[in-house]
């Protein structure tokens, strides 16, 4: 069982990302990080990693009713540069959830680094001028990784995060990639049960016991934790 293991590299060209992505790993600000376990008012919480086969993936009906109700909004692709605008967006999202975040957008997406190393992108969802969701992620060679969506809390009832979800998916569908990469999920809590919307069927978890991918369906939560504490007594 692994708690926090860190690298600091100082390029991510796209086949390394999907190396690590494909590994169990998971970019925190300029570095990469992996773990099985999070501590949470002095709980240990399980933890795994998943990500969606793309070529097994569905739009589900629930998907194309959150499509349907945001296609009056516009929607553009632009670079991973933190602007202003953005940055605005996010102390109104900061104030109105009830969960820590960092305290900024750079400090999630970059901290104290002078730049960054991986190739993102960033969408914008516009209620005619205004700015109302984003939601940026890392490329990699042949596969994507959603790292932050935030929006603003008059838009809730919207779905906007579900919705910069999907639209990422799309775009990963668009440029052929394997894998679209949500980050994890966990057998203790239900916050992180979301990213699992678009499609149980083309979910995979990760063992990492064994280093291995199995499809979401194919498990319990049960079953996970007992592969993430086995051995753990003879230690």
């Amino acid at each position: 069982m692994t708690y926090y293991n860190i690298h600091y590299p100082v390029t991510m060209p796209g086949p390394l990302l999907d190396e690590y992505l494909s590994k169990g790993w998971y970019r925190m600000q300029q570095t990469i990080f992996t773990t099985d376990i999070i501590i949470k008012n002095d709980h240990i919480i399980p933890v795994f990693w998943l990500r969606l086969v793309l070529k097994k993936y569905q739009e589900a009906k629930k998907s194309r009713k959150i499509m349907e109700l945001n296609q009056g909004f516009s929607v553009k692709l632009k670079s991973g540069r933190i602007t202003d605008e953005a940055e605005a967006l996010y102390a109104l999202y900061k104030a109105a959830v009830d969960f820590d975040v960092s305290e900024s957008i750079r400090d999630y997406l970059v901290g104290e680094s002078p730049e960054s190393i991986y190739h993102t992108h960033c969408y914008e969802v516009r209620d005619g001028k205004k700015l109302v969701a984003c939601g940026y992620f890392d490329e990699g060679a042949s596969s994507l990784a959603g790292i932050l969506n935030i929006y603003h809390p008059d838009y809730k009832q919207m779905s906007p995060g579900k919705f910069l979800m999907l639209l990422k998916i799309n775009y990963a569908l668009q440029q052929e990639k394997q894998y679209y990469y949500p980050g994890y999920i966990s057998t203790g809590i239900t916050k992180f049960d979301y990213k699992l919307f678009p499609g149980k069927e083309s979910a995979e978890v990760f063992i990492s016991r064994t280093g291995q991918w199995v499809p979401w369906l194919s498990v319990t939560k049960e079953q996970l934790e007992e592969s993430l504490f086995a051995g753990e007594d003879d230690q």
